[in-house]
C-alpha cells in the first residue's frame, strides 16, 4: 500500500488552470444554448482554452491577441466573401484559381498584422481568415458565419477573463511579510520547483502578498533555483549578509567586514596554509577572488559557478581586503574541522560569524563561511521590515523550532499550501 502523500508524488494534483478551463468550457456551451444554438460553440471553447492562462495578466495579454487576430482575420474573410460573390459571381469557389486567390490573401492578412503592429496575432488572424475563406465561403449566408465567428470568439474571451479574475475567497493578509527558506522548503527533495508551487506562489504575489525568501544561497543561485518566480520585494541572501533586489539587480543592504577584520582573517588563513574564496561586492557586482585551486571541491565549485553572468571570478596573487562580504574555505572534512576549532580559540573570533558544514556535492569535503558578526538573517529581516514598513512577519522553514511554520514535506508543496492558509486566512 502506498504511503500517505505518495499518490501526489506519482500523479500531480489537479491545478486551478484545469478546473477553470473545465468550468469555462461548460459556460461556453451553456451560452450557446441560451443563444438558441446560434453560432458554433467550438470557437468559443477554443478561445477560452487559449485565454485561460496561469496568471491573470497573461490571460489579458492572450485575450488581446485573440480578439485582435479575430477582427483582422474576419475583416479579410469578409473582403474575400464580397469579392467571391459580387466581383467573381461565385465562380471561383472550390476551384484551383480560387485557392490561389485565398493563398494570395493569406499574405495580405499577414502583412496587415505588420502594418497594424500586431505581428503576434498573425497566426490567429490567418486561422480566422482561412476558416471563413476555405470552409464557409460557399455557405448559404456566409455573412452570418462571419458575424457568429466574431461573436463566438468574443464570448469565449469574455468568459476566460471573468473566470480567471475570480480568486479564492478570503481576507488577504496584506499587512504581513511572508518569508520562506528555499532548500527543503520551496524546493522538493530533488531540489526542483514544482509547477504547482511556481504558479500558486506567483498568483499570491500578484494578488498583493508580501513574499520573499531568506537563504544561504547567493542571488545568482536563487535565480537558478527559482526561475520564473515573480519576486517583487528584496530577498535576504548569503545567509543574511545581503539584501538584494532581484528586479533592479542591486544590493540594497550588506554587512561587510572592515579592512582590519579582513586582514586579520586573511593573515590567520594564510598562516594555517588554507586557500579561500574572497566574496566582494563592488557597484552591485559580486566579484569572487581566488588563487590557485588545488582540491577537486574548489575546482568543481569554480567550474560550475563561473558560467553565471551574476558571478565574476577573478584570479589574483594578492589578498583583497576591501568590501569583503564573506570568505569561503573548502577542503577535506577533517582539515576544515580542525581549522574551525582553532579559529574558535582566537581572541578576535567574536568579530565574526563562522559557519561550518559538510559539502553536499563533494563527499569527504567540508566548508567554512566567515561573515561579519552582524550578518544574520534575523538582522537583515529587520532591515527589510523597516524598508517595507511592515511589522508582522511569518517565516517558513524546515528546521524545527527556528521558524513560525515548520515545513516537514516539501515534496507535497506544503510551503505553498501553508502560505495560502496564512495569506488568505483560510482553513483549506
Amino acid at each position: 500500500m502506498r504511503e500517505p502523500g505518495e499518490w501526489e508524488r506519482h500523479f500531480p494534483r489537479v491545478g486551478q488552470r484545469i478546473v477553470r478551463s473545465v468550468i469555462a468550457v461548460a459556460l461556453c456551451f451553456s451560452v450557446y444554448f441560451l443563444r438558441g444554438k446560434q453560432g458554433i460553440p467550438f470557437y468559443s471553447a477554443l478561445a477560452v482554452l487559449q485565454c485561460i492562462q496561469p496568471y491573470q495578466e497573461s490571460t489579458k495579454v492572450m485575450a488581446r491577441k485573440r480578439v485582435t487576430g479575430t477582427f483582422v482575420g474576419a475583416f479579410w474573410g469578409l473582403v474575400m466573401i464580397l469579392i467571391q460573390i459580387y466581383v467573381l459571381g461565385g465562380s471561383f469557389s472550390g476551384t484551383f484559381a480560387g485557392y490561389m486567390l485565398i493563398s494570395l490573401f493569406t499574405g495580405v492578412v499577414l502583412y496587415s498584422t505588420v502594418i497594424l503592429n500586431c505581428k503576434e496575432t498573425a497566426y490567429f488572424s490567418c486561422v480566422v481568415f482561412l476558416s471563413i475563406a476555405v470552409m464557409h465561403i460557399a455557405d448559404e449566408n456566409p455573412f452570418l458565419f462571419v458575424f457568429n465567428r466574431v461573436m463566438d470568439t468574443l464570448i469565449g474571451v469574455g468568459i476566460a477573463l471573468v473566470i480567471n479574475s475570480v480568486h479564492t475567497p478570503g481576507k488577504r493578509q496584506n499587512d504581513t511579510l511572508f518569508v520562506s527558506g528555499i532548500d527543503d522548503t520551496i524546493l522538493n527533495s530533488k531540489s526542483q520547483l514544482s509547477p504547482y508551487c511556481k504558479v500558486e506562489l506567483n498568483r499570491m504575489i500578484d494578488m498583493g502578498a508580501y513574499f520573499t525568501v531568506s537563504t544561504i544561497r547567493t542571488p545568482a543561485s536563487v535565480r537558478e533555483a527559482l526561475p520564473g518566480v515573480h519576486f517583487k520585494y528584496p530577498i535576504i541572501a548569503m545567509d543574511g549578509a545581503v539584501l538584494y533586489d532581484m528586479n533592479e539587480n542591486a544590493y540594497l543592504e550588506k554587512y561587510e567586514m572592515s579592512v582590519e577584520q579582513a586582514k586579520t582573517m586573511v593573515s590567520f588563513l594564510e598562516q594555517e596554509q588554507f586557500r579561500y574564496f574572497t566574496n566582494v561586492i563592488v557597484d552591485d557586482l559580486l566579484i569572487i577572488f581566488y588563487r590557485t585551486l588545488l582540491n577537486k571541491a574548489e575546482q568543481g565549485i569554480f567550474q560550475t559557478r563561473k558560467k553565471s553572468p551574476y558571478r565574476n571570478y577573478v584570479q589574483t596573487s594578492d589578498p583583497v581586503y576591501d568590501d569583503v562580504v564573506y570568505f569561503l574555505v573548502v577542503d577535506e572534512k577533517e582539515k576544515v574541522r580542525q581549522l574551525y576549532l582553532k579559529m574558535q580559540q582566537q581572541p578576535w573570533i567574536s568579530e565574526f560569524r563562522v559557519e561550518l558544514a559538510d559539502s553536499v556535492n563533494y563527499p569527504g569535503f567540508a566548508h567554512i563561511k566567515i561573515y561579519h558578526k552582524d550578518a544574520t538573517r534575523e538582522h537583515m529581516l529587520r532591515k527589510l521590515q523597516d524598508l517595507l514598513h511592515i511589522e508582522k512577519t511569518v517565516t517558513f522553514g524546515s528546521v524545527e523550532g527556528k521558524y513560525d511554520v515548520l515545513i516537514s514535506d516539501s515534496d507535497r508543496d506544503d510551503m505553498v499550501k501553508q502560505l495560502k492558509r496564512k495569506y488568505l486566512s483560510l482553513d483549506i
